[in-house]
């Protein structure tokens, strides 16, 4: 089946990833006179945007009681939301509120610890999963004001979680606890993010339970955000704009909030709510719509007296899993956009060859084409 996509400009041209022997050490940075210009972003348009997303905020209660009507109305929303920008917020989603707040107050538990202690857990090259500050292990300029904590999930069998597992593994017997406090969330994101699969499905008009059964056996990345204070928050980012490369990211954020979403052609703030979570459309599922819905260019501003902190799971399917869109999505009239690939392929791509920015899937498609063997 041949697909079509549209030209890439230049400036999306594939670029080698750098690296440089930097700490990201906050309690030092912040003591120096200006800002270092790694962090600096240059052309940088306005953080402190005015304007707030009225992005939709989708009651999913009468959804996951199989209430027909309030799935239509759900299913309605979504689609409105994802044909603009790709985003939508969820309340009554059945995630224990007081598992959320144990989940943000555990981040401390590792990021409160002194800066060698969180290297012992500094992430490999072309791995997802560890500590990373700043991402300065990756890059040399517009590094973002933030470190992260990644870890897998999956389903398994084993005697002792996969989550809870990585915790004692990296980072000693201590931790135990925290990992069963993050294998817990990433249960229920698991069981949120498979509901919203459906409904998206729905709101597509394929097969209901075709989304849910492609990301059942699937191995998604958990992630803990953590942004400090920043004296010149104007000039840097705590994440600069992108498109998530995964297929659906759930975040939950603090109220310091910083979110924003490129919509109506400007960026705009997502407040915070502690009874919702930010739903986001990636670029993989993109490809398995067939470019329907649109990947949310998104970023994140940083504070100059709050730090600020987020939870995000970014939901993958099996690595080997094919993606294509279902053949109600493909016609005559709109055929393929993208070739087939698998998660494994596009993870690489961009854990090894590429900065995740707007263009990502793009670029990728060009990349995978152009390595494939005549």
């Amino acid at each position: 089946m041949p697909f079509q996509m549209d030209t890439i400009s230049s400036s999306t041209l594939l670029l080698p990833l750098e690296t440089k022997p930097m700490v990201f050490d906050t309690t030092f940075l912040q003591r120096q006179p200006s800002l270092p210009t790694e962090f600096i972003w240059p052309h940088l348009e306005a953080v402190n945007t005015q304007e707030d997303l009225k992005e939709p905020v989708i009651d999913l209660q009468g959804f996951l009681k199989g209430d027909e009507a309030a799935t239509s109305q759900a299913a309605e929303l979504v689609r409105a939301a994802c044909l603009r920008h790709g985003f939508f917020q969820v309340t009554n989603h059945g995630v224990d509120q007081t598992l959320i707040r144990a989940a943000h107050r555990y981040m401390d538990a590792f990021f409160k610890l002194p800066l060698n202690h969180k290297l012992k857990a500094r992430r490999k090259p072309g791995c997802v999963f560890g500590y990373s500050g700043a991402h300065a292990g990756r890059y040399s300029s517009n590094l973002p004001w933030k470190e992260t904590f990644s870890f897998g999930y999956q389903e398994s069998s084993a005697p002792l979680p996969v989550v809870v597992d990585y915790f004692k593994s990296v980072l000693g017997d201590d931790f135990e606890e925290t990992g069963w406090v993050y294998e817990r969330y990433c249960e229920e994101m698991k069981r949120l993010s498979l509901a919203i699969m459906e409904l998206l499905a729905i709101s597509l008009g394929v097969e209901r339970e075709h989304y849910r059964k492609f990301f059942e056996d699937g191995s998604s990345i958990m992630r803990c955000n953590y942004y400090p204070p920043c004296r010149e928050p104007g000039l840097t980012l705590g994440t600069g704009p992108h498109c998530d490369p995964t297929s659906l990211t759930i975040l939950h954020q603090d109220e310091v909030g910083g979110l924003q979403v490129f919509a109506n052609n400007k960026w705009q703030a997502v407040q915070p709510r502690s009874d919702a979570f930010v739903i986001n459309i990636g670029d993989t599922f993109t490809a398995l719509c067939n470019g329907r819905y649109k990947s949310c260019l998104h970023r994140a501003v940083v504070n100059m007296e709050r730090e600020r902190r987020s939870l995000a799971f970014f939901v993958c399917p099996k690595e080997d899993k094919v993606v294509r869109p279902p053949r109600d999505l493909v016609d005559r009239e709109e055929p393929r956009k993208y070739p087939d690939f698998t998660w494994s392929d596009l993870l690489e791509f961009t854990q090894n060859h590429y900065r995740a920015d707007v263009a990502t899937l793009q670029t990728f498609i060009h990349w995978h084409l152009s390595s494939k063997p005549n």
